[in-house]
Parts: structure tokens; C-alpha cells; sequence
């Protein structure tokens, strides 16, 4: 079965298998530094929701994407085209992506968010089984330039584990957003906005309820 979601001017569409919409995506989509004209990356991009969540904010964008499920790339592409969208979509790891080493101005992502072994999973999308934290920071690194944003969103209870990889990474972060259900609800989701070889000095945002 096949479902749609306006988003602005765009609609997005995606049949069951490929990971669906969500308010992770969105509130990423928006949280996101974004400017007319930049080269921008999506990491496991799925149907392709942040490219037009992005799109729909500023014109002219240059627009990129990979994902390593064959189905879920096939869709970003269709959904590109829906929209009238120019861009690249490639099928495969992103850890080895023949991508160019400092390419974009920002790289985005909503990764999987459960360690092997951790005993929590949300299926085989949200398990760090085909790539860690460490090596979604390691590419993200690699493919921004040097003052470029790398914008990710995760379970907030691995702050650490995520500010301390992309610190390993060259990728200081500059930007956080806790974001909860409601007041008098714990945080649900975390946003965190790194620049590549930035200094140091963190702004924490006011929260946003989903």
C-alpha cells in the first residue's frame, strides 16, 4: 500500500518497506541550517523526506542522497522526479560512497539509533547493525568541507556517544535542540548541528514540542 504527505509544495510518497515519515525527519528538516545554493548530502536517505524538507525551505539547492536499500533509493529517486527536483540519489554503503571528500556544504541524517547488542531495537532500520554512529560521524566528516554543517537527530540518552564522535570526526558541534511530546515530558528526540573544524563554544536551544 502506497502512501503520500504533503510537505509544502512537494508530496511524498512511499510504499510499505521503506521507512515511513516521521516527526524525527520533520523536526530535523527544520532544525537544519540551510542557504540558497548549497551542496547537500543526505545519509541513508530513505524515501528522500529530508531532501524535500530541505527543498521546500530555500530554492536552488544541489541535492544528493544515498541510501544502501536498493527499494528505498528507487524511491528517493521517483520522489526527486514527482516534484520536478534535480538531483543525485545512489545506491550503497554510505561508508564507502563515491562521494567527493569535502564536497558539500551540509550533510544531513536520521540514522539508526540502537547499538547491536544494546537490547533495544526499533527493526532493522533503527539497529546499528550496516552502520554505527562512529562511521555515519567518520563519512560525514569526510564529504563536508572544511566550515560546512553536518545536522543529525538521535536518542537523547546518547548525547555523549554523539557529541564524542563527531568531535573525533573534525565535526565540532555548535548547535542542540531537545525536543519532548509536551511540557512535563522527558526530551524524545535530540538535534545536534556539528561545523566541520569549527571552534568550540555550543548554543542549546530552546526546547520544541513535537
Amino acid at each position: 500500500m502506497r502512501k503520500t504527505e504533503a510537505l509544502g509544495p512537494y508530496t511524498l510518497s512511499w510504499e510499505e518497506g521503506v521507512f515511513p515519515l516521521g516527526g524525527d525527519a520533520l523536526a530535523l528538516g527544520a532544525f537544519a541550517s540551510i542557504k540558497p545554493g548549497w551542496r547537500v548530502c543526505d545519509l541513508g536517505t530513505g524515501s528522500g523526506a529530508l531532501l524535500l524538507l530541505l527543498a521546500r525551505r530555500v530554492e536552488g539547492l544541489s541535492l544528493t542522497g544515498i541510501d544502501i536499500d536498493p527499494r528505498s533509493a528507487q524511491t528517493a529517486r521517483e520522489n526527486l522526479a514527482a516534484n520536478r527536483l534535480e538531483g543525485q540519489i545512489l545506491t550503497g554503503d554510505l561508508r564507502a560512497a563515491p562521494l567527493p571528500a569535502g564536497g558539500f556544504d551540509l550533510a544531513v541524517s536520521n540514522p539508526p539509533y540502537f547499538p547491536v547488542g544494546s537490547g533495544t531495537s526499533g527493526g532493522p532500520a533503527r539497529s546499528e547493525e550496516s552502520c554505527t554512529l562512529e562511521e555515519l560521524c567518520a563519512a560525514a566528516g569526510r564529504l563536508v568541507k572544511n566550515g560546512g554543517r553536518f545536522a543529525l537527530c538521535h536518542r537523547p540518552e546518547r548525547l555523549v556517544d554523539v557529541v564524542c564522535s563527531l568531535r573525533g570526526h573534525g565535526l565540532e558541534p555548535k548547535r542542540l535542540k531537545l525536543v519532548s511530546h509536551g511540557p512535563g515530558h522527558p526530551p524524545s528526540l535530540l538535534l545536534v548541528e556539528a561545523v566541520k573544524q569549527g571552534k568550540r563554544g555550543l548554543s542549546i536551544e530552546t526546547d520544541v514540542n513535537m
